[in-house]
């Protein structure tokens, strides 16, 4: 009998004697969930997509010689005990279709590490080119947003310039993850700093961070119109200008006809003032970032970060670090604490604490111009992804894991509300320092590459460790808040072991939302899980 007849015997045999061999077959499934000493604690052994055929023939695409293992990039609490071999994948589909259910669709224990290869790969789950194809902005929708947003940006920006004395020597910079091209699934936000240069200024450190800074002015100072926004203390106040700033936006976006913009209530602690931009069906977010521009070097606390010597070279690290230095006004959280903690009362705690954050004064420390300039030119040789140079999966690598946290941030609000983009984007910067050269991120190796990086951040994540790339001292993952970190940890670890189911129900959904917003306005409340829906009596779409 030839192959086929063979398997299609198999598949014919009768029900009741699969007993003995569905219960020894749920066991070697249920195995590939433990470690050798069989315990659900224990560590999965890694399945990976590469490996040998069943019948003994060489893999077609078999990864580089002495690359490290899965196991030993992603982290994974316990060690493995032992290993079982991976099962090899099916020669044909119909061996596929007759394998025992147990053994294909094997489940794997919380907390256990699966390689996001075989993940991806497996039936069932999106590869990761594909959810990358996905993220890519469309031409037509980047060019009506960045149309509008200029338009709106240059029209407060000749307002703003106009009037007397404070603002009137403020420049543009766009910052942020569309300016350093790695904004992914629609161009709605975008960011812009109103860069001021200011003459030298005196720097004091608020905290033990390094990054928060009280500045006053140094003898005979240029500018005087800033005077105005000196506290009592002489310390130059961030609220204060910052208000001042908010204040002439919102009389100015009142004036602006070609759209309508409206200025959205401040957020406490936040540097930014945020525009609304309506734009159907769509809106579009714009933040403005007001930012002194110091000519001054940069100071202590940075000076063992920005360690890029084997990745950009030892001479773009000195030419980044004699650029000027930007500041923008963020209130430290943790200075409201000390302050009251200061005082040695109990009975008027609310009432500092509301007046201090009135009249917060702390500046921080911000790189955002030297990161757009290290991702926009990000490989260790000066051809790297350009038109005609090798091309890499650095910022490919980068997008993935933005859209990962993005869509658990919008599944996990409350329990994820720490966390931001720029966790991503630093572990990111270490992870391009820890594997330097562009061979680390060929183009092909997309799968691989991901593991590292998301292994890295894993790693913070158990030991929320994760230092700001330019203030080492810096950690951006407080013990505080360790049950974040942990549980973000868990969500990550599950997305792994379970083929990332959230990258392939969020992309139906939101299919499935457009088809019926472009169909019918009569589509009046449609529930999904952690989903939009329409809403017919404003005729839009809420969370």
């Amino acid at each position: 009998m030839d192959g086929r007849g063979e398997r299609g015997g198999r598949r014919g045999r009768p029900a009741a004697s699969r007993g003995r061999g569905a219960a020894k077959t749920a066991a070697r499934g249920s195995s590939l969930g433990r470690g050798a000493g069989g315990g659900p604690g224990k560590a999965v052994a890694a399945i990976t997509l590469r490996g040998g055929r069943r019948d003994g023939s060489a893999a077609r695409r078999g990864p580089p010689a002495g690359r490290d293992s899965v196991v030993r990039n992603l982290p994974a609490g316990p060690a493995a005990g032992g290993g079982g071999e991976a099962p090899a994948a099916p020669r044909s589909r119909a061996a596929a279709a007759g394998a025992p259910a147990a053994r294909r669709r094997a489940a794997v224990p919380d907390g256990a590490v699966v390689s996001p290869v075989a993940a991806a790969s497996s039936s069932g789950g999106p590869r990761l080119r594909e959810v990358l194809s996905r993220l890519s902005l469309g031409r037509q929708d980047v060019s009506e947003a960045s149309g509008l947003v200029n338009q709106v940006v240059s029209q407060l920006i000749q307002a703003i310039r106009s009037q007397e004395g404070s603002f009137g020597s403020i420049e543009r910079l766009g910052a942020g993850s569309y300016y350093e091209h790695v904004k992914i699934s629609e161009p709605n936000e975008f960011d812009i700093m109103l860069v001021m240069p200011v003459s030298r200024l005196q720097l004091d450190e608020c905290d033990d961070t390094g990054a928060y800074y009280y500045l006053t002015f140094k003898r005979n100072p240029k500018e005087k119109h800033l005077f105005k926004f000196l506290d009592e203390d002489g310390k130059l106040s961030a609220f204060k200008m910052l208000q001042a700033l908010r204040d002439i936006i919102k009389r100015e976006v009142k004036n602006i006809k070609n759209a309508e913009v409206t200025v959205k209530r401040k957020k406490a602690g936040s540097p930014a003032i945020t525009l609304q931009i309506k734009s159907p069906p769509a809106e579009i977010s714009v933040d403005i970032i007001l930012t002194l521009e110091v000519q001054q070097s940069w100071p202590p606390s940075t000076q063992d970060g920005l360690k890029i010597e084997q990745w950009l070279g030892r001479k773009v690290r000195g030419e980044f670090r004699n650029r000027s230095l930007y500041l923008v006004a963020k209130q430290n959280k943790k200075e409201k604490t000390l302050r009251v903690a200061d005082t040695g009362t109990y009975c008027c705690v609310t009432v500092l604490t509301i007046l201090y954050s009135t009249l917060g004064n702390t500046w921080r420390l911000s790189f955002s111009h030297i990161e757009k300039a290290m991702l926009n030119n990000h490989g260790s040789s000066k051809t790297c992804c350009e038109s005609d140079g090798p091309k890499c999966c650095r910022k490919g690598c980068l997008k993935l894991l933005k859209y990962l946290l993005e869509q658990l941030k919008m599944k996990y609000t409350k329990q994820l509300e720490k966390f931001c983009s720029y966790h991503v984007k630093t572990a990111f910067f270490h992870s391009c320092v820890m594997w330097p050269n562009d061979t680390d991120w060929h183009l092909g190796d997309l799968d691989h590459c991901f593991q590292k990086y998301l292994g890295y951040f894993l790693d913070c994540l158990q030991k929320s460790e994760l230092p700001h790339f330019f203030i080492p001292r810096y950690n951006l993952l407080s013990l505080e808040d360790k049950a974040s970190s942990d549980f973000l940890s868990r969500q990550i670890n599950y997305q792994l072991n379970n083929r990332f189911p959230i990258f392939q129900e969020r992309w139906h959904l939101q299919n499935i939302f457009k088809v019926c917003k472009e169909s019918t306005e009569e589509f009046a409340v449609v529930k999904f899980p952690m989903c939009n829906f329409y809403d017919s009596k404003h005729k839009d779409w809420v969370k």
